[in-house]
């Protein structure tokens, strides 16, 4: 297989950047996507939950990798902008499996993963890193490796030693070959102050209701900024809005809300639209 897209890598590493964070409003389908770049996106980055939602699993190891590339590949396929895809732990059982799933993407086309350690001991993300490096270089690939801790996301560890934690396991995660840091679980200014001075590669958030504007998180050091299932729980909860209103006072005025079928159907017009 070919990696079909390498020329846009270097576009999406110096998007990485504290004095314009790279925004991204993740997808999970070829539309999110297209709606997404239409939109004025840089870059496209995967949701793993939206992903497996939309492809009748849930996330947290349960999608097979086969389907989680070929998703890839066809968003790929589907818009200008680089992609980068959420590749949960790896898709593999260990760091073999791991360099298997990374040569599919890079044959898909995206251009950075993310992957993340969860409740596996940080050792074990270090040697999937590595192996996500090796397999790169090996391929002569440009490819963004971004390390999610999940410290604060799944309040792992002493709530007092958790930004030491996090920032032990960022610098074992580079040195292992990682290219970004993404901190999810927290928004508190004085803990992504403190992460952003003592992690050496461009470090990631994810936002939400209540956290700092993207301006805000880069004048603390942020270079990019994710917006995680957050996209697509927004979509599922307005299917679900529509629904009770049907099924319920049997009301229609939840459509109202929607995008003009003429102005969704032109983001497919294009003669290479998978």
């Amino acid at each position: 297989m070919t990696i079909t897209r390498p020329d846009n890598a270097p576009d999406f590493r110096s998007l990485h950047t504290a004095s314009a964070p790279l925004a991204l409003a993740n997808a999970w389908d070829v539309a999110s996507a297209r709606v997404i770049e239409a939109a004025g996106a840089s870059a496209i980055a995967t949701t793993s939950a939206g992903v497996a939602w939309s492809l009748g699993t849930p996330d947290g190891g349960f999608l097979a990798r086969e389907r989680a590339l070929e998703l890839v590949g066809r968003i790929v396929a589907a818009v200008g902008v680089p992609v980068t895809a959420d590749i949960e732990g790896g898709y593999g059982a260990d760091a073999a499996g791991v360099a298997e799933t990374i040569t599919g993407v890079l044959a898909a086309g995206a251009v950075g993963v993310n992957i993340e350690d969860g409740t596996r001991p940080p050792t074990e993300l270090a040697m999937r890193l590595t192996a996500a490096r090796q397999t790169a270089d090996r391929a002569s690939a440009d490819l963004f490796l971004n390390a999610r801790i999940d410290t604060f996301l799944f309040g792992l560890g002493d709530p007092d030693t958790r930004l030491k934690e996090t920032l032990a396991r960022a610098h074992m995660y580079i040195d292992a070959g990682a290219d970004g840091i993404f901190v999810p679980g927290t928004t508190d200014t004085a803990t992504i102050a403190a992460l952003a001075r003592d992690i050496s590669v461009p470090l990631n958030v994810m936002a939400g209701p209540g956290a700092p504007t993207v301006a805000e998180l880069g004048a603390l050091g942020v270079a990019r900024v994710s917006l995680g299932s957050g996209v697509a729980q927004v979509a599922y909860a307005a299917a679900r809005r529509a629904a009770q209103d049907l099924f319920g006072a049997g009301g229609y005025d939840s459509l109202a809300e929607g995008m003009a079928f003429a102005e969704v159907n032109a983001l497919f017009s294009e003669p290479n639209c998978p």
